[in-house]
């Protein structure tokens, strides 16, 4: 059957027949790279968890040259402690005057893919900050220099050169913010740094550009021209002149593909193909890299290149648009070139692009969704181009990166037939192959019960400030040394309330099953900071990727010894629900799911001292749900809105937020003996010396 796919010569009548030039001397438009973000949430999160070996074979498979993914480009979120989709993640400043180079993991994600592919190309942009930034004014002064400390840090202390930065993710357009940020770069010794703008997505993405043909300062700030989903809304005809005429590249910085299957796959490589023939693009970057984040958030597979969200297991898999990005990652190299009068649509459906080396070889990549019927191209090659076998690679929905038989060129003639809905890579190179590891572990289920002490941690700089497992959808919760000097706990560190992407509820991470039903979860909690603070459990939703507001109950214990038991149904706006009457309107309600927050139940804790720590249970058996501070029964309540999901912490709100202390982490079943601490022993470090 694969001989068929190849055709040389006595083609049938009925098939569509075209022919394509390809010129090695016709020049093109510089090859920037194809990958994906790390970032728009915490989307990376999990993966830092991973046992060896399974860490490095999911790292192996998006970046290593010729095996898998074979990704030429990363963009990653400047963190900015704030919720950006799928979590927020630990600014390198949470206060203006203190910078910490190891907190978080896209440190440690970007030396690992520049480790596997020198040549990868390293990009970020933030798409929040610190509410300390400006005074709230992210456009300023202040955050030119947040982004030059942080790129700075990259070279610092890990020995790495960004080359590109954008200045905010799809939060509108400010050219004076632009032309500070080059001084500011030019002025730390930054100036190799080429800034992009302005990441927004929509019909008017593009309006801003006019203003580069009478402002010669805002020409030289702003390099390359970056928006999102092109395929959605094309770059003008105008802009592309524009970028022309200054010699300007276009890049997409976040194209989105939220299919399945195969059908991700080809839309993809169409994307792909798509964004250079109808928008010049010459970089595109996916949102998003790696699925290792929880099930229940939002986005958690569809658009990721492989799911990595069991690390416990060291469970993981590939999806087959990981292959999609093979077609490409494979086949080229950052600075090659599209070869001009070599790119195009496909007679009878579908698109092709040739890149070439800056030596002789080329490749091929074509794509035919959407074709009736196969179809045969034929090429002619001239111009000093590779004359040598071509290596054909096919990807269709019953088999994902095949290699088929080589073709032997006819003098300076090829050809090829084209089955309707695959992807093919035609390639003068060689070396491609379809990376796999055996014996990758099957997935189990979240350590139950499990119990974090926090003092496995002992130089937390090493593990990026962050514990196993937990996944802080808004504020940051930080291994931390206990006040009392007797070891390690969790802290919530974020005071002030950062400029978030999207809409923030209160600071709360969470961790465990999403099918948990009945258990105990608690937690020694220190109020030293003021304020709030709490356990949460039956967590089954944080938001539909703008907000995070959960669904779930939560147990909070506050500095005047009041407890709260609250149930919160995925929407802003609380209501309060602690006092007789409230508490009666509730009763009325029945369990109907409002919106908002409702106090079904509250508790006093007499003589309760705020200095000490304290311990917090929340209990499910069923319908009732039961409240303990240090071992007495503070509360209860009757209540079905929810019936399963996971464990968590939280602290303050967006009004008062505060830094409070949590260690003795217990998920258990109701009213089992305390276990032994849960330690996985092959989770390693990720800031460890090697």
């Amino acid at each position: 059957m694969i001989g068929l796919a190849l055709v040389l010569g006595g083609l049938p009548q009925t098939w569509a027949n075209q022919t394509v030039e390809l010129r090695g001397e016709a020049g093109g438009k510089r090859f920037d790279g194809i990958g994906a973000v790390s970032g728009g949430g915490a989307t990376s999160v999990l993966l830092k968890d991973y046992p060896e070996p399974q860490r490095s074979q999911v790292l192996d498979l998006l970046f290593k040259p010729k095996f898998g993914a074979s990704m030429s480009a990363l963009l990653v979120e400047v963190p900015g402690d704030s919720n950006a989709t799928q979590g927020a993640e630990p600014s390198h400043q949470h206060t203006r005057d203190k910078q910490n180079f190891s907190r978080g993991y896209e440190w440690w994600l970007m030396r690992e893919a520049k480790a596997r592919n020198p040549e990868l190309s390293l990009d970020a942009c933030a798409w929040g900050c610190p509410g300390w930034v400006g005074n709230g004014n992210f456009w300023s002064q202040d955050m030119c220099d947040y982004y030059a400390n942080w790129i700075g840090g990259l070279k610092s202390t890990y020995g790495l050169d960004l080359d590109a930065i954008g200045c905010r993710n799809e939060k509108g357009v400010s050219e004076d913010f632009a032309k500070k940020f080059r001084a500011t770069l030019d002025a730390r010794g930054l100036s190799a740094v080429r800034i992009h703008g302005f990441d927004n997505w929509g019909k008017t993405k593009f309006n801003w550009t006019k203003d580069m043909r009478t402002d010669s300062e805002l020409r030289q700030a702003v390099a390359i021209f970056s928006n999102h989903t092109m395929a959605d809304v094309p770059t003008p005809p105008e802009v592309r002149q524009m970028a022309d005429e200054y010699n300007i590249p276009i890049w997409n910085t976040e194209e989105h593909v939220y299919k399945r299957g195969f059908d991700c796959e080809i839309s993809l490589v169409k994307a792909f193909n798509d964004n250079f023939l109808t928008s010049g693009v010459t970089k595109i970057v996916n949102w998003y890299l790696v699925g290792s984040v929880y099930p229940l958030e939002s986005y958690s597979e569809t658009p990721a290149a492989m799911i990595a969200n069991s690390p416990w297991s060291g469970a993981y898999h590939t999806r087959e648009v990981l292959w999609g990005y093979a077609h490409y990652g494979q086949f080229t190299a950052i600075g090659w070139q599209y070869l001009n009068g070599a790119c195009g649509k496909l007679a009878d459906g579908g698109s092709f692009v040739t890149l070439k080396s800056p030596g002789k070889d080329f490749s091929v990549i074509l794509e035919t969704q959407g074709a009736a019927r196969p179809q045969t191209v034929t090429f002619k090659t001239s111009g000093g181009l590779a004359t040598g076998p071509m290596v054909v690679w096919r990807s269709d929905a019953a088999a994902q990166f095949v290699k088929l038989e080589s073709i032997q060129p006819e003098g300076d003639t090829f050809r090829v037939t084209l089955e309707p809905e695959a992807i093919y890579s035609l390639s003068t190179t060689t070396g491609q192959q379809k990376g796999a590891f055996p014996d990758v572990p099957a997935p189990q289920t979240f350590p139950f019960p499990y119990y974090e002490t926090f003092e496995q941690y002992t130089e937390p700089a090493q593990w990026g400030w962050l514990p196993h497992f937990t996944a802080d959808i808004a504020g940051v919760f930080e291994i931390a040394e206990r006040p009392d000097h007797t070891g390690k706990c969790l802290r919530q560190v974020v005071r002030e309330t950062p400029q978030s992407w999207a809409p923030e509820w209160m600071p709360y991470t969470i961790l465990g099953d999403e099918h948990w039903d009945d258990y105990e979860v608690s937690a020694d909690i220190l109020l030293d900071d003021g304020g709030w603070a709490g356990v949460m459990g039956r967590v089954n939703n944080v938001g539909d990727g703008y907000g995070c507001t959960p669904r779930g109950y939560y147990l909070r214990l506050a500095t005047n010894g009041v407890c709260n038991l609250v149930a919160v149904n995925g929407k802003p706006g609380a209501v309060d629900l602690g006092d007789k009457e409230h508490q009666e309107q509730l009763r009325l309600a029945g369990d109907t799911g409002e919106q908002g927050e409702k106090s079904m139940f509250t508790g006093v804790i007499p003589h309760f001292d705020a200095r000490q720590w304290h311990n917090v249970k929340l209990q499910f058996a069923g319908a009732r749900i039961t409240g303990y501070v240090d071992g007495m029964q503070v509360l209860a309540s009757t209540n079905t809105l929810f019936t399963h999901g996971m464990a968590g912490l939280v602290t303050g709100d967006s009004r008062s937020r505060n830094s409070a202390g949590f260690d003795n982490l217990l998920i258990n079943r109701n009213g089992a003996p305390i276990p032994v601490p849960t330690v996985l022993a092959a989770q390693s470090p990720i800031y460890a010396p090697k």
